[in-house]
C-alpha cells in the first residue's frame, strides 16, 4: 500500500524538532509522497527549506490562503508570483474564501482568489482550494475563471450534499477528504458515496484536524490510514483498495512522475 498526503503543512513550527521522526513514522504507514500547500509570504522559507530537504517527497504548491489576505494582499501576491519564476510547483494554494473566521476581508479574499485562479490557468497546474462556509462564492469565482480549464483539489470537503453534488460537476476536481471524516455524526458520511472513488484524494491537513482517536491532539502524516480506513468503511472496499485508488487519483492530479519516480 502506497499512500499519498495531499494536504498537510508539516513544514510548520508545530513540527519543529521532530521532523524527520514525522516522516519516518508516515513511511512506516506507507505514506511516501507529501503534498505541502503555501500559507502565506511568512511560510515560504520555511516551505522551500523542508522541500530541499526532502527533495523529492515533499512536493511544494504555492499561494496565499484565504485568512491571510488583508489590505496587502496584492503586493503579497505578486511576491508569491515571483516564486513560481524560479521553482516548480505541483499546484498553485492553498488559496479559496473562508468566510468561517472573518468576513471583513470578504472582497479581498474574492480578488487574492480569482488571481490565483489565473495563475493555475496560466502556468497549468492544479488549484487547491479551502472553502468554509463560502461554496457559493467559490463555485461562482470558479464559473467567471472558466472552469472547463481548471482542475484541482475542493481540500478538506466540509460542503452539503448540494454542495458536493456542484463541486462534482467541475470535471477536473478532485474531493479532498481527511480526518474530519472519522468525527461522531459527520453528516458527510452519509452522502459521500456520491462521490465516485475515482474522485477521491486523501489528507491530513496536519497539524490540524486530527482523527479519532487522535483527535485534539497534533496531526501528523502518519494519521492518514485511519481516514483510509473510514473510507473503506463508507464506500464497502478494503483500505488497500482506497489507497491505490486514491493515490492513483493523486499522481494524475499533481502529475507526480514529474517531480519523482513512483516509490
Amino acid at each position: 500500500m502506497y499512500l499519498i498526503d495531499t494536504h498537510t503543512h508539516i513544514f510548520l513550527e508545530a513540527f519543529d524538532g521532530d521532523i524527520d521522526g514525522i516522516i519516518a513514522r508516515a513511511v512506516e504507514q506507507n505514506v511516501k509522497i507529501f503534498c505541502l500547500p503555501n500559507i502565506d509570504a511568512g511560510t515560504v522559507d520555511r516551505l522551500h527549506d523542508l522541500s530541499d530537504r526532502y527533495l523529492g517527497t515533499c512536493l511544494p504548491a504555492m499561494g496565499l490562503h484565504p485568512t491571510s489576505v488583508r489590505e496587502d494582499f496584492r503586493t503579497v501576491l505578486e511576491g508569491i508570483r515571483e516564486c513560481f519564476k524560479k521553482r516548480k510547483y505541483i499546484a498553485v494554494g492553498e488559496t479559496g474564501i473562508d468566510l468561517y473566521w472573518d468576513k471583513t476581508f470578504i472582497e479581498e479574499q474574492i480578488e487574492a482568489f480569482e488571481i490565483q485562479l489565473r495563475w493555475a490557468n496560466d502556468l497549468d497546474i492544479p488549484v487547491i482550494i479551502h472553502t468554509r462556509e463560502a461554496f457559493s462564492y467559490v463555485f461562482r469565482s470558479l464559473s467567471k475563471a472558466g472552469s472547463e480549464n481548471l482542475r484541482g483539489v475542493f481540500h478538506s470537503f466540509g460542503g452539503s450534499r448540494e454542495d458536493l453534488e456542484t463541486a462534482l460537476g467541475y470535471s477536473g476536481f478532485m474531493i479532498g477528504i481527511n480526518g474530519a471524516i472519522t468525527f461522531k455524526n459527520n453528516a458527510l458520511c452519509e452522502y459521500l458515496p456520491i462521490a465516485p472513488i475515482d474522485r477521491i484524494v486523501v489528507e491530513t491537513d496536519a497539524p490540524y484536524l486530527s482523527p479519532v482517536p487522535f483527535r485534539g491532539k497534533r496531526n501528523e502524516p502518519a494519521y492518514i490510514i485511519h481516514t483510509v480506513r473510514k473510507l473503506a468503511e463508507i464506500y464497502g472496499i478494503t483500505s488497500e483498495e482506497v489507497a491505490a485508488k486514491t493515490t492513483v487519483n493523486a499522481e494524475k492530479l499533481f502529475m507526480i512522475e514529474t517531480f519523482i519516480k513512483k516509490p
